[in-house]
């Protein structure tokens, strides 16, 4: 009896489940003829098999044998397989009877062979499992011959694998023999690559071995994708221009473009590893241009005060030399965050700047006309580059312009940019998304846009301002691309607000966005609009049918409006219960404005009875929390 039945656990009662014998018993048919009514032939060795198994086992078999075609003739005892190995083969046939396979016994060649065979005949499941073992046993010796079949059988998951191996360890593939077994399709997908990372003369010294040991193909079309003007005038004159594989114009070409382009405008070659921060010191990163460099690749983002934990330079007098972090190697990256320090509300505004020789710079990202603040994530079009620039253009509180944290790296994850402004896909009005409430009453400052639109009531959950005075603004971390908000005006009774929004990016123009002083509105607002630079939201109230005092419960840009007839519901109105009375009340917001019985709609309000919601307290802090 096989091991692998002691292995299984007991069926339960009354299930009777037997289906390791029945594989055992199917599998010693492979060996035994006497019942067998085909026989396969591959590379002249003879396969006994039977029709109905390899008909049920396989679509491609089903098909031959019972399709019409002439192997399906009566009296057809023998078919001929041909373009497959006898060995792998055997293999194949044993698995399709019994169902198992140990592929750690097998050599790589057979394995190539079997996984051939498995797309041909139409083995998925066998096909996803040898492909996943390859892709844990890649190595500089065998990642050609397999990526040269994953590329013949269109296996998009197993070629992306040994894709992303090969531009890890472009310079040792490109040395090592397999190299020269790839097809000529291969070798051109591999060197178009920007991430194939290692030196044009390199490459193009691989590609003649290639060409030597390919006599009858043509290396022409693989040779048109080598980046002359990548080469040094040395190279093209001694290297390429002796093979005789360039024509002279070609030549002649790069040494036109390379003198007369601008370095960034060359088509560069980096490394590519998504996913991952690259600009710290374990990948060899460094600042070289910046006061207190080494505060900013310490991967420390949460210990940093007045005097240390950041990186600076001055505005004035800078002469656009900013901060400078320096790339161990050229690397491809769409995607930067920045902490600009954060310890108070200042904001700052800056641009960005990538290179690859410290001289000629391309910028990427201009906030240089708006104000941001804390954490900025940035995106942009892939870039190869070795050096970022980051320089300060203004700081609200003063002339120095201060950078706590930066990261690089190269994201897969969709993004669409508008304007250079990224056009988020959900909210960003939030927290964790680096956004604050800059103006407005309430216990907590940021209660507008921690997420929570269910908790509140008279006396918590909500950010207010006096009607007449103030208004509630809220500044989000960086200049997006909006043209939907949300709002949730506080409902817990039936009263009814009037308010107008108007949105700026530097808190000194601003534009309306929504004017609904003359509309009575309740509980949830939907604003749509075109598509704008948003960085700040202004809400002012107008009215409101109980008191003078405006009050929103929940902020979020751009607005979630798949949730928004789930969240249309009004919560049942709270009994209204008598205030505490101001002695043993926690501290109330500050709304700068004494208290009267003005304040509230009706006369038959008293002060004391008044809900929290409804009541002014001038002997509060704003920033009660703190």
């Amino acid at each position: 009896m096989c091991d692998h039945r002691h292995l299984r656990s007991p069926p339960p009662a009354g299930i009777v489940d037997h289906v390791s014998f029945l594989s055992d018993n199917l599998g010693e048919l492979v060996e035994n003829s006497d019942y067998s009514d085909i026989t396969l032939v591959v590379e002249n060795v003879p396969f006994p098999a039977h029709k109905v198994i390899l008909a049920t086992r396989s679509e491609y078999f089903r098909a031959l044998l019972y399709g019409g075609m002439k192997e399906s003739q009566p009296g057809t005892t023998q078919v001929e397989l041909k373009d497959t190995s006898a060995a792998a083969f055997s293999i194949l046939l044993k698995y399709m009877y019994s169902g198992r396979l140990n592929l750690l016994e097998i050599k790589d060649e057979n394995l190539l062979d079997i996984l051939g065979m498995s797309h041909r005949y139409g083995f998925v499941d066998l096909e996803t499992a040898i492909s996943d073992y390859l892709k844990a046993i890649l190595n500089i010796t065998n990642v050609c011959l397999i990526y040269d079949i994953a590329n013949m059988y269109h296996l998009t998951s197993l070629c992306q694998v040994c894709k992303e191996f090969i531009d890890r360890n472009a310079q040792d593939i490109l040395a090592n023999e397999t190299f020269f077994t790839l097809s000529p399709s291969s070798v051109k997908e591999l060197i178009s690559r920007d991430s194939f990372c290692a030196p044009e003369s390199t490459i193009f010294n691989a590609l003649v071995k290639w060409s030597e040991h390919n006599q009858g193909q043509d290396p022409s079309p693989i040779l048109q994708c080598v980046r002359l003007p990548l080469m040094t005038m040395n190279d093209l004159l001694n290297v390429v221009r002796p093979t005789g594989l360039v024509s002279a114009d070609s030549i002649l070409d790069a040494i036109k473009l390379q003198s007369e382009s601008r370095d960034m405008e060359l088509d560069y070659r980096g490394s590519l590893i998504p996913e991952t921060n690259i600009a710290t010191q374990r990948f060899g990163a460094q600042v070289i241009r910046g006061e207190m460099k080494n505060s900013l690749l310490d991967g420390d983002s949460q210990n940093y005060d007045l005097d240390r934990g950041f990186t600076r330079h001055p505005i004035d007098d800078n002469y656009g030399q900013g901060v400078v972090i320096k790339l161990a190697s050229p690397y491809i990256i769409n995607c930067i965050k920045l902490l600009l320090w954060d310890r108070d509300m200042r904001s700052y505004s800056y641009y960005l700047e990538v290179s690859m020789d410290d001289k000629d710079y391309e910028r990427v990202v201009d906030h240089s006309r708006y104000l941001c603040r804390s954490w900025q994530t940035l995106f942009f079009q892939p870039r190869v580059v070795r050096y970022v620039k980051v320089v300060g253009t203004h700081n609200t509180v003063n002339r120095v312009f201060h950078l706590v944290s930066f990261e690089c790296c190269f994201t897969n994850k969709p993004f669409v940019l508008e304007q250079g402004l990224v056009v988020p896909s959900e909210n960003v009005a939030t927290i964790t998304a680096g956004a604050c409430v800059i103006e407005g009453v309430s216990r907590s400052r940021n209660a507008l846009i921690n997420g929570d639109t269910r908790h509140y009531d008279w006396d918590s959950g909500y950010t207010c301002h006096q009607l007449g005075s103030g208004a509630i603004i809220v500044q989000l971390a960086q200049p997006y691309i909006i043209d939907t908000i949300r709002l949730l005006l506080w409902d817990c009774d039936d009263r009814s607000y009037s308010y107008y929004v108007e949105v700026s990016t530097d808190q000194k123009s601003w534009y309306s966005l929504a004017d609904r002083r003359k509309e009575q509105c309740k509980s949830w607002q939907v604003i749509k609009f075109e598509k704008r630079p948003v960085t700040f939201v202004k809400i002012v109230g107008t009215h409101n049918t109980a008191n003078e005092v405006f009050h929103c419960v929940h902020f979020e840009c751009p607005a979630d409006v798949t949730n928004t007839a789930n969240n249309n519901s009004v919560p049942s109105p709270a009994s209204p219960q008598p205030g505490p009375s101001s002695a043993s009340s926690p501290s109330r917001p500050n709304m700068h404005q004494s208290h009267s019985s003005e304040t509230y709609a009706s006369a038959e309000y008293c002060p004391h009875e008044a809900p929290e919601a409804d009541r002014v307290d001038s002997n509060s802090s704003h920033e009660s929390e703190n």
